[in-house]
């Protein structure tokens, strides 16, 4: 009979005890579908004295991370700490150094390090798998890695953080503002007390930059990902998009053009017809462009315990069966450079929404900057306050907003268009502009 694959957890939080829990739960169907056993020998987090629903008999403690990774007793070494330096760091390079294949969920240290540590899988045989760190349970990254290697992937994009989108659920849904469901996000745990990495698209970028190295064979690099976060968007925003057949959402896009992978993660207008438009609350999804087929859409929960934990026993399952992957798809040395590409470049249409002053030849005027910078619009809303005569409004020029929707164009064209209408003084505080993303 084959031995069974020793584990050593690093982190009993949340995701580590429902990881002890679901290796325990399935024994049965894990042996049957890897070929041998899977046991939990050994763990270690920063305190044992902490109360755990978590029963350890017949599993060690051990002091560290370090001294686990470097314990002969345990094959595979799994990493649920979190954080993009050490303890983690040191303790994954040490279990790659002896011969040891490493699971981990942490995907702010594969952004950050990941091709360092794949370099000491390669090397040293083991292997580095990650699932986890993008989506939790949704298996994007085995879709890129394996189960599309013979399709060229053109664009892969998503809704990648769970707290945002549930954000602009409840603002559309309900008409609240960013403040009002951030704080609630906040009291029923979804969001930290600190919501900024969320908010302002630092996570999302840190899970582009794997998904973007994996569909394109580049170099992980969040500082190549542009990165706008949800703060600006208002209710006004969401209604509008409704009426005009889009929904707004804080998706990840890395796609590629003929001046190279473009990655960028900002609001954007997605049409309500999309497979992306009809997830909502925490969920993410991913979706995939690939060369002749059409495109993959993958949906699920993106985050929590049990999601995590699931993603994370399936690659302690790999390691079992005695899969090796290249934890990038291809070989370190044969992932590509990649440059922050410049926004001003990027192509599309836009969401555009002005305040303007209600004065005859506003419009007018604004439509001619646009056209100067040869940018078509497809429509063009002017909007009145409910209540209010549209000839009374004229006379006190009080602001009305105004909602443009253009055709393809660049951003630079965008930029010079804009800063021509506040220097003709027609317009009151800044323009909103939401890029739009077709299927």
């Amino acid at each position: 009979m084959v031995a069974p694959l020793r584990v050593g957890i690093a982190g009993l939080g949340t995701v580590g005890a429902a990881v002890v829990r679901l290796i325990e739960e399935q024994a049965r169907t894990l042996s049957a579908r890897s070929g041998r056993g899977i046991r939990v020998v050994a763990v270690t987090a920063r305190s044992k004295a902490k109360k755990r629903t978590l029963h350890l008999r017949g599993i060690d403690w051990v002091k560290s991370p370090l001294a686990l990774a470097n314990d002969p007793r345990i094959d595979c070494f799994v990493e649920l700490m979190g954080g993009s330096g050490e303890p983690a760091l040191s303790a994954i390079e040490a279990a790659l150094k002896n011969g040891k294949s490493v699971v981990t969920a942490n995907k702010a240290l594969i952004a950050k390090h990941g091709l360092r540590l794949a370099r000491a899988a390669e090397k040293h045989g083991g292997a580095l798998n990650f699932e986890a760190a993008v989506g939790a349970a949704i298996p994007v990254i085995k879709t890129l890695r394996e189960g599309l290697a013979g399709t060229g992937v053109n664009r892969v994009y998503g809704i990648l953080n769970g707290t945002c989108n549930y954000i602009l659920t409840r603002m559309e849904q309900e008409g609240l503002s960013f403040a009002e469901c951030l704080k609630d996000a906040q009291r029923l745990g979804y969001a930290e007390a600190n919501p900024s990495f969320d908010v302002d698209g630092h996570d999302t970028a840190q899970k582009l930059a794997i998904l973007a190295s994996l569909a394109f064979g580049t170099k992980v690099a969040q500082s190549a990902v542009y990165v706008e976060g949800i703060s600006s968007i208002a209710p006004e925003d969401l209604r509008a998009a409704d009426e005009l057949g889009y929904r707004v959402k804080l998706l990840g896009v890395a796609v590629r053009t003929p001046k190279g992978i473009e990655q960028r993660v900002h609001p954007t207008m997605v049409p309500k017809s999309s497979s992306i438009a009809q997830v909502m609350g925490v969920t993410n999804a991913v979706t995939i462009d690939g060369e002749g087929i059409p495109a993959i859409t993958l949906v699920g929960p993106g985050a929590g315990g049990a999601a995590t934990a699931s993603a994370v026993v399936a690659d302690i399952a790999d390691v079992a069966r005695g899969i090796r992957a290249k934890p990038f798809g291809r070989p370190v040395d044969r992932l590509r450079d990649t440059k922050k590409a410049p926004m001003e470049r990027h192509e599309g249409g836009y969401y555009i929404r002005l305040m303007a002053r209600d004065l005859p030849g506003t419009v007018a005027k604004i439509a001619t900057r646009l056209a100067k910078e040869k940018i078509s619009l497809e429509s063009v809303v002017q909007r009145h306050p409910e209540g209010v005569d549209a000839t009374d409004a004229a006379k006190k020029a009080s602001p009305v907003p105004v909602i443009l929707i253009t055709y393809a164009t660049s951003e630079d064209a965008i930029h010079r268009a804009l800063e021509a209408v506040q220097r003709d003084k027609v317009i009151s505080g800044r323009p909103q502009v939401i890029r739009i993303e077709k299927n």
